[in-house]
């Protein structure tokens, strides 16, 4: 494990403090835990980003589904003849 030296705003340091004191836990704990939950954040923003750039590539292209056949299929669920997700003619 590192070291990296971080420099607080003092309402931080003391909101740390008093997060730290109530979990029983260290300040380098809870420090790890929030950047930890902080940076899967990101990545997930950064993989909906690139989904939707993907996605807005695909509309460019005309691949497209007609709405019809995507309430016909959503209308479909749950029963008997449920049917396969609609796929683009391209």
């Amino acid at each position: 494990m590192s070291v990296t030296t971080v420099r607080l705003q003092a309402e931080v340091e003391q909101d740390l403090e008093t997060i730290a004191s109530r979990l029983h836990r260290s300040k380098s704990w809870v420090i790890n835990q929030a950047l930890s939950e902080y940076i899967e954040k990101l990545q997930l923003e950064q993989e909906r980003w690139k989904q939707t750039l993907d996605a807005m590539e695909s509309a460019a292209q005309g691949k497209v589904v007609d709405a019809s056949e995507v309430h016909s299929w959503l209308k479909s669920w749950g029963t008997e003849n449920e049917q396969d997700a609609p796929r683009s003619g391209k």
